[in-house]
């Protein structure tokens, strides 16, 4: 960004120069007035033939061949350097990614995703679908045009993910997750390297091809792995087996249920008189027909369905489930 901002100021910084050499040169050699000076230099770079408002030494008049000759060429390079921009299409691009930076600058809370392929589209298209604000980093820029012009507005980063500085230009630190779904895991393990060594508190969950990769990706620094092939098969087993549990779980999780929210509350989220007290007391206060169907303990064990006698303590996590204004009534009834 900068380069490209220095290459499109060039020719007018030069331009910025020779003026001001100009004034300089006529204010010393001839002890011209400020404005006489800016007039001479003025007709001199322009060539528009003015009579000179000051007399001219011997001095003045090869200063003023050297800045005849000098602007002429300032000029001729200015001229061709900003053809150069327009037929290129440079300039556009430039106010394009002043644009584009400037979005970046605004997420806050956002999720990275690296790699637009099946996968990554998936999660892309969940994550729009529950109004998560998510960022795309691609190298392959003709597949990005390819779903753009089908309609799909997306932020997006044109690079590799392994690249330290084009994370951090993502906005890595002030990100919530980082989701990599690249087909190569040992491109996935640099990544989530990258990612760990840049923000030690972010959430990263990473694809993996080949079950020994797992552990190295955990490893690395990975929140949660994924294998989509394992899953897959899972899923089309279940569905065999629990065919509605889990077409209720995927319309829960998937666009068509974005409507419905699970959701996580933290013991430090809760107001003071809540802390320690039970799930009947956490669940009615201020009651917006939000329902709890599990906790977190300290442990990091799971419990569905608790009893409502369970007391809510430091390190447990509340799972609720609602619809999106539900989620959002009863967090800001917390908060």
């Amino acid at each position: 960004m900068k380069n490209a901002t220095l290459r499109l100021l060039q020719p007018f910084i030069i331009l910025h120069i020779i003026v001001v050499t100009g004034i300089l040169g006529y204010m010393i050699i001839e002890h011209a007035s400020l404005l006489d000076s800016l007039f001479m230099t003025t007709i001199s770079i322009t060539t528009v033939g003015y009579g000179e408002v000051i007399p001219l030494s011997t001095a003045g008049k090869w200063f003023t061949i050297f800045l005849l000759i000098t602007s002429w060429g300032t000029f001729a390079f200015a001229i061709t350097r900003i053809t150069q921009f327009v037929v290129s299409g440079e300039i556009n691009m430039y106010f394009k990614t002043r644009r584009l930076m400037k979005d970046i600058a605004l997420l806050q809370n956002h999720v990275i995703i690296c790699g637009y392929g099946r996968n990554g589209h998936q999660a892309a298209q969940i994550l729009k679908a529950h109004q998560v604000p998510f960022l795309i980093i691609e190298k392959d820029e003709k597949l990005m045009q390819k779903k753009i012009e089908e309609g799909e507005k997306i932020l997006h980063l044109e690079g590799d993910g392994t690249d330290d500085d084009l994370l951090k230009l993502a906005g890595i630190e002030r990100a919530r997750a980082l989701i990599t779904t690249l087909p190569v895991d040992a491109h996935n393990v640099f990544i989530v390297l990258s990612a760990r060594g840049l923000n030690p508190t972010i959430q990263i969950i990473s694809r993996a091809s080949e079950p020994g990769s797992v552990a190295k990706m955990k490893k690395a620094g990975a929140t949660n792995v994924i294998m989509p092939d394992r899953i897959g098969g899972t899923h089309m087993a279940t569905l065999v087996s629990k065919p509605d549990v889990v077409e209720f779980i995927d319309f829960l999780s998937g666009e068509e249920g974005h409507s419905i929210h699970m959701e996580t509350v933290a013991f430090e989220s809760l107001p003071e008189h809540l802390k320690g007290k039970t799930l009947q007391d956490v669940m009615s206060w201020n009651k917006t027909g939000v329902n709890c169907i599990g906790i977190k303990d300290p442990a990091g064990k799971f419990v569905i369905n608790p009893p409502e006698d369970t007391k809510v303590v430091a390190g447990m996590k509340v799972i609720l489930l609602g619809s999106r204004q539900q989620i959002m009534q009863m967090k800001g009834n917390f908060s």
